[in-house]
């Protein structure tokens, strides 16, 4: 579907493409603007991706940067003006950002050829992953200008999430294209059992090359990874909640073949370019069908043959029906949340409006009482409600810049030896530290100058409280994006009925799943494909049904 899919991009009319995981959606947009003059502006939710995207354009020769929160006010007027006056083709900006003073004031400068919208249902009240912000996207086409062309992506989207995105992103006129959800050389097979452990090394040691195990929780990543190790197979665990370098040392690792198997959290394989997966095996309970469908379809992406494994038990539906009505709290005990987030941040009423501050939800609940996973459904709640955002679990760099001139710091003092070598280490190591933010890797200095990272951070702040250095210290935190002021409650709207509404979404989604592993007598693939609305076709003749049925 990509050549049909850039044809209408370049033919100038608004698309929704709809193409399952594998199915190279990035060129879709990337090839049509690079054949246009002018900037390509992609509006996209995950960080992580983002930063992978930008750096995977820029390693092929193409400029491109990215605006996203965790950002200085300084960093973000540099980009921008990069992007209006600098010879860029993409911009990448998280949806929380649409709706700043300063993004908007710039846009209007930018000479955008293209608007792209990744990750799409996340716009439409019936996707999987709402995020109000997303509603901003339809103020940028007007400054933008309507003849700049949309162009929507998801890799799964049911009719009803499809003809919302569209109405949701004021399309010209509909235009929905589908590509083929079928994958001829991937076996979903799904098995009940008591017994996970057993069946996931079966897998292991009956499917040979990569894999990936999926789990609910970071404990479990890093406790299944050990079992499996236990017992001869070469595993690692990953998530979020791991530093940026052990993180990415543990990707690369996968990638290379060094790691066979990888035990994580959904936080991986977005956006990660493995072919040769050989199996995805969902050892907890996916709670929707359109996460499941996106994360099995990792598998066998060079089109040799895969599976899909999912494994459950009657406990697990019970677990994730309990998880379903737990996430959706009493509105008066989300209104205390909302409360005590804005106390927590030290903003009065009246306040707050348009900033975005590190949120560690285990110190708030913690600082509170409060049971953490009930606070974070009623944060997640009031994030759906349009009032903020919380962000992916950021990995900013430490970054400094000089306060003084080159010529200044020659001058000056600077107090002892120690100092002074500290200074010029790093004037060695980075440039460009008089003109601009510069990210720096505390550890990397510490091992150049023979300090423990701890003493560098010191020496750093100590730099800051002379003004001698700008410092800004790394992050390693979600970050929660205020989208209004402080307000009181009798102007907080959480009306019951959206919140009945919601729950019943909720719990549809998750029984479409229940349905799904519980029916054995149903092509695997013929049930997905009518989730997703792709009526007719035949069964698939690969998944457990099907060959149970051929016996």
């Amino acid at each position: 579907m990509q050549a049909e899919i850039i044809s209408e991009v370049l033919a100038g009319r608004d698309v929704l493409a709809v193409l399952p995981t594998g199915g190279g959606k990035s060129v879709c947009f990337q090839v049509p603007a690079m054949m246009r003059p002018g900037i390509c502006l992609v509006v996209s939710p995950l960080i992580a991706l983002m930063n992978d995207q930008v750096r995977n354009l820029r390693d092929r020769g193409i400029p491109a940067l990215a605006v996203y929160s965790g950002m200085t006010y300084r960093e973000i007027d540099i980009a921008l003006d990069n992007a209006i006056y600098g010879d860029y083709k993409f911009l990448y900006v998280s949806p929380e950002r649409l709706r700043s003073d300063l993004f908007m004031a710039r846009l209007a400068r930018m000479n955008v050829c293209q608007l792209v919208v990744d990750e799409a249902h996340c716009i439409s009240q019936w996707g999987y992953d709402f995020r109000p912000d997303y509603l901003q996207i339809a103020a940028i086409r007007t400054v933008v200008g309507l003849a700049v062309p949309v162009v929507a992506l998801t890799a799964t989207a049911t009719p009803q999430v499809a003809a919302d995105i569209m109405e949701k992103l004021s399309f010209r006129q509909p235009n929905l294209l589908t590509g083929d959800f079928a994958r001829p050389n991937l076996s979903y097979v799904f098995r009940e059992t008591e017994d996970k452990v057993g069946r996931l090394l079966r897998v292991c040691r009956g499917v040979p090359g990569s894999g990936i195990v999926y789990v609910s929780r970071r404990k479990n990543a890093e406790d299944l990874a050990a079992i499996l190790q236990q017992h001869g197979v070469s595993a690692d665990g990953y998530h979020a909640g791991l530093g940026r370098e052990e993180r990415a040392r543990i990707q690369e690792a996968w990638k290379r073949g060094e790691t066979r198997v990888i035990v994580s959290t959904n936080a991986f394989g977005m956006g990660i370019d493995k072919p040769d997966v050989r199996f995805v095996c969902h050892y907890d309970l996916p709670d929707t069908i359109e996460g499941y469908f996106q994360e099995a379809g990792r598998a066998g992406r060079d089109g040799q043959p895969a599976y899909a494994v999912l494994l459950w038990n009657r406990s697990d539906v019970l677990r994730l029906r309990q998880t379903v009505r737990a996430s959706f709290p009493p509105l008066d005990y989300i209104r205390d949340i909302y409360q005590k987030v804005y106390t927590y941040l030290g903003y009065a009423y009246e306040e707050g409006k348009g900033a975005s501050v590190k949120f560690e939800l285990e110190a708030f609940a913690k600082h509170f009482r409060l049971h953490a996973r009930t606070a974070w459904y009623a944060v997640k709640y009031l994030e759906t409600a349009g009032y903020w955002t919380l962000t992916e679990m950021l990995q900013i760099p430490a970054r400094i810049q000089f306060a003084v001139s080159r010529d200044e710091l020659y001058r000056i003092q600077l107090g002892n030896e120690d100092t002074d070598r500290f200074v010029k280490l790093l004037l060695r190591m980075y440039t460009g530290l008089f003109t601009e933010y510069v990210p720096v890797d505390v550890e990397k200095i510490a091992r150049a100058g023979r300090y423990a990272p701890d003493v560098v951070g010191e020496k750093l702040r100590q730099l800051s409280r002379r003004q001698l250095l700008k410092y800004i210290p790394a992050i390693n935190a979600p970050m929660l994006c205020l989208n209004y002021e402080r307000l009181d409650d009798r102007n907080l709207r959480l009306p019951k009925g959206e919140y009945a509404e919601r729950l019943k979404r909720r719990t549809d989604r998750l029984e479409a799943l229940v349905s799904l592993v519980e029916d054995d007598g149903t092509c695997r693939c013929l049930q997905m494909y009518r989730y997703f609305g792709q009526e007719g076709g035949r069964p698939c003749g690969r998944c457990d049904v099907c060959l149970k049925n051929a016996q």
